[in-house]
């Protein structure tokens, strides 16, 4: 969580701009991890969408880094995903984008410079860009 805080610096916290958190956000995703070797193993997640998770509902826009855990033996024990979400009140354009969501593992040999293009073009950054988020939280989870 450290890495990507650091990634965001203090400026994102005070006046988070979409874009700028979005490429903190791949700059962490970018990093090599020492993780099982096994599928899906470390995975990003790009992800939007109207939720009340924790409160009144709110759009979300969630980056999210995945890593699998292995127990001592060298098995599965469970997942640890850091989480930056922008948070937004609900405007008509923002619920008018629904939810969407899309997955990049780093061992799949897909390329990530092409994945991050591909969300960059989506109209949700054209959404947002007018719009000031109402919280940023990054927090790190088991899973």
């Amino acid at each position: 969580m450290g890495l990507l805080e650091g990634e965001l610096g203090s400026r994102a916290f005070a006046d988070p701009v979409p874009e700028d958190v979005w490429f903190a956000f791949l700059r962490f995703g970018r990093r090599v991890f020492h993780v099982p070797d096994t599928p899906d193993a470390d995975g990003l997640l790009f992800q939007y969408g109207t939720y009340a998770f924790d409160g009144p509902a709110t759009f979300t826009l969630d980056l999210t880094r995945q890593f699998e855990v292995s127990d001592s033996d060298g098995d599965y024990d469970h997942y640890v995903q850091v989480h930056c979400e922008l948070r937004y009140g609900l405007t008509p354009g923002l619920e008018a984008l629904g939810s969407f969501h899309s997955w990049f593992f780093h061992d799949a040999g897909a390329d990530l410079e092409e994945w991050a293009q591909v969300l960059t073009e989506r109209a949700v950054w054209t959404t947002i860009r007018e719009l000031r988020p109402i919280e940023i939280k990054v927090y790190q989870e088991r899973v």
